[in-house]
């Protein structure tokens, strides 16, 4: 098991401690992070934090979607955010499990999340001082954290709609499926903690001050404008992938055109070499030594009234 812990004074001063020894009595608020994928978490939860069943198979659960739900003086609260490591497309967001009450607490992730630097790094410069100004420093780092990229598809699908052309199908058909299905990974966590963000805020503990449930509510509307953006961006995406297969089922009948048009063309020649072909007697000119020339001669004239009538008729390109 691998992690952190920081007891913060009242004054703000941090200071790091291995996590054996991070719950002794002391003034101030403890932050412990635990980053792990065995059992190990739920046995110091268990032992060591002494929490309760509930709570420890909720802070250790495989899957989670974001939530907030109050216990006692306490708050259990799942974020999902960025990573740096490889997720599912299914699954593009590493979660965040913490539990929060006075002077306590205690986060759980199984990849690493992109904002736990951000919040290490508040804490170190003394902006943390109390278990309110972890959770929305982590609520900020989030969703910060998550705008530029919900901003970079919405570029993408915008340089996919001016570059709109026949030559570009299967490369724009396949960013824009990159972001449609990112932007639906994105929408399924972001709308939910919305609501978790919005519910922590009002919630009657005493450890959030005034200014942490105004941060909350701040990220709330930041996550909630995300979440329509990326609703935009899904279905501007599904209008993007018909217009594309429209273009496509276009550029097939162009090409399907030109064949048949070719096709017409090479018909009656094809008559005419192959009457001639036959080895009969009684063929028209088939005695006269300059035959070849004028079988080619009427070839040609085909040709060429047959390709003007199709330009004429503006089938083709005149």
């Amino acid at each position: 098991m691998s992690g952190f812990a920081f007891h913060v004074s009242r004054d703000g001063k941090p200071t790091k401690y291995d996590i054996k020894d991070a719950l002794k009595p002391r003034s101030g608020f403890v932050w412990v992070h635990l980053s792990t994928n065995n059992d190990h978490a739920q046995d110091w939860l268990t032992n060591a934090a002494k929490l309760d069943d509930y709570l420890v198979e909720a802070l250790t659960a495989t899957e989670t979607r974001p939530r907030c739900e109050q216990f006692g003086e306490g708050a259990l609260l799942n974020l999902r955010g960025r990573s740096e490591d490889q997720l599912a497309s299914s699954d593009p967001l590493a979660s965040v499990r913490i539990w929060a009450m006075g002077g306590r607490v205690i986060s759980i992730t199984r990849k690493k999340l992109t904002a736990i630097d951000h919040v290490e790094k508040c804490l170190k410069e003394g902006r943390v001082r109390d278990p309110g100004d972890l959770i929305t420093e982590f609520a900020t780092a989030i969703t910060a954290d998550l705008d530029p990229d919900v901003a970079d598809l919405g570029d993408d699908l915008d340089e996919c709609e001016t570059q709109l052309d026949q030559d570009r199908i299967f490369e724009l058909r396949h960013t824009v499926t990159r972001v449609r299905a990112q932007s639906i990974g994105y929408r399924r966590f972001l709308a939910p903690q919305r609501t978790a963000l919005e519910k922590l805020a009002t919630l009657p503990v005493a450890w959030l001050g005034d200014d942490d449930r105004t941060h909350l509510s701040a990220a709330a509307d930041r996550a909630a404008r995300m979440a329509e953006e990326l609703e935009s961006i899904r279905e501007r995406s599904a209008l993007m992938h018909e217009a594309l297969t429209d273009l496509r089922a276009e550029q097939i009948d162009q090409r399907a055109l030109i064949i048949s048009i070719v096709a017409m063309i090479f018909l009656p020649l094809t008559f005419l070499t192959g009457l001639y072909g036959m080895n009969v007697r009684g063929l028209w000119l088939a005695d006269q030594p300059w035959a070849f020339d004028a079988i080619v001669g009427i070839c040609v004239l085909t040709a060429v009234g047959v390709t003007t009538y199709f330009v004429r008729r503006h089938w083709l390109r005149g």
